[in-house]
């Protein structure tokens, strides 16, 4: 067991890209064994074989769509025009249009790109450091792997085996928790630096932007309200997400047009690749570990150092934690699942409460040098140093940290609305 994670970690810390990575340590641990190598890609093509799958492409289709559109300009509005008049309101600005970009494109990178070139010089004139800026923008994107529709969500219930249906519903609060969580860290540096409001409460100005930002907001509605009422499946949900977004562009905002959409439809495609594969290689690597009991080693080596099931969900988040750090967080997940799931669900936790576990894991990993893409994406448009950045984003991962503790020990957070919603 040591001899495989070893070669795994040294193929992934040599550059080996994780997909190439999780083939080799396969591959090279099969020829131990009388097990034919034609066990690999049979194994990957069964993996992929997942009807649920169809929604990624298809979700980051539609969140292209409504960034290239300027929805994004019309939620940032309509978030200032909400919470703009509390001190220090503009950075909560930045998470509440983060809650709000994250309901259509469930990818926090699309929700930097989108945001940060248009909040960080806003705030960066208003008073705030560059860096702080960059820091929520790039935290308070995390938000879009917990609050639906997240791709996250989508590629553990594939690799988990249940429902991502339960799973979006079931990562509303603790989104809205982390939200927060944010929020309220913003306004502690409001107030410690005194940072400026942006003017007064009107409800006439709430109201305009809300006519402004309507066909976004039709989006979430269209996504959860077609699956919460039975209407669609997540996967029909996504595809009726792009036919709007491709409306709306192209016929009510007019910033797309049909000479475009080859290109969209290339880096979506590019996008959804590259997951894809490294996603059918950890069906193959997921079905060696378990004929050779190696997540039964483990669960019974990680159950040997405490009794107690909270003892060993603590530790379980740090070693997920620490494996964000040098791992993107689509890498993580599908790596992890096939190892932690069998254990979590002997300590009598739910797979669906593990599913918002592991993407508050994975929110984590995203802001965490160095890999933290995220956190590089929003260097990348501040400008900014990744030393000068994490100065503040520490505080920010400190609040994502409480709230996974939070969500980890109070299982009815995610589970409530799940049970209460969807039989």
């Amino acid at each position: 067991m040591t001899t495989i994670f070893f070669g795994l970690l040294s193929a992934i810390l040599i550059g080996l890209p994780v997909a190439v990575a999780m083939g080799i340590v396969t591959t090279v641990a099969l020829s131990t064994t009388t097990v034919p190598y034609a066990v690999i890609p049979m194994q990957m093509f069964a993996g992929m074989e997942n009807f649920v799958f169809i929604a990624m492409p298809l979700f980051m289709i539609a969140g292209e769509l409504m960034n290239r559109s300027g929805i994004a300009e019309d939620l940032i509005e309509l978030a200032s025009s909400v919470v703009g008049s509390i001190r220090g309101g503009l950075a909560m600005v930045n998470v509440g249009a983060s809650m709000l970009f994250a309901e259509i494109s469930g990818s926090a990178v699309a929700d930097v790109a989108a945001q940060g070139t248009i909040l960080i010089p806003q705030m960066e004139r208003r008073g705030y450091p560059r860096a702080f800026a960059a820091a929520i923008t790039s935290s308070s994107a995390s938000i879009a792997i917990i609050i639906p529709p997240s791709l996250a969500f989508i590629i553990y219930g594939a690799l988990a085996e249940v429902s991502v249906a339960k799973l979006f519903v079931a990562g509303v609060v603790p989104g809205l928790l982390l939200s927060a969580m944010l929020a309220g860290t913003c306004y502690i540096f409001a107030v410690r630096y005194n940072w400026p409001t942006e003017g007064v409460f009107q409800f006439a100005r709430v109201g305009r932007a809300l006519r402004k930002a309507f066909w976004g907001l039709t989006l979430p509605i269209i996504i959860l309200g077609g699956i919460l009422s039975g209407i669609f499946t997540p996967t029909e949900a996504a595809a009726m997400a792009v036919l709007a977004a491709l409306l709306i562009g192209m016929f009510v905002t007019r910033k797309i047009t049909l000479a475009e959409l080859p290109e969209l439809f290339l880096t979506a495609s590019v996008r959804t690749s590259l997951v894809m594969l490294m996603v059918a290689t950890s069906f193959a690597f997921g079905w060696y570990l378990t004929n050779a009991g190696i997540p039964q080693q483990i669960a019974a080596d990680v159950v040997g150092l405490s009794d107690n099931r909270y003892v060993v969900m603590f530790i379980i988040n740090m070693l997920l934690i620490a494996l964000g750090v040098i791992m993107h967080g689509s890498a993580a997940m599908v790596l992890t699942v096939p190892l932690t799931l069998p254990l979590v669900t002997q300590l009598g936790y739910d797979p669906i409460h593990f599913g918002v576990i592991l993407a508050l894991n994975g929110a984590i990993g995203q802001q965490t040098p160095p890999v933290a893409s995220v956190l590089l994406t929003a260097c990348s448009v501040s400008g900014c140093r990744v030393g000068e950045v994490m100065k503040y984003n520490w505080w920010f991962i400190l609040a994502m940290f409480i709230t996974l503790q939070v969500v980890t020990y109070i299982p009815a957070i995610s589970l409530t609305l799940p049970r209460l919603l969807i039989n």
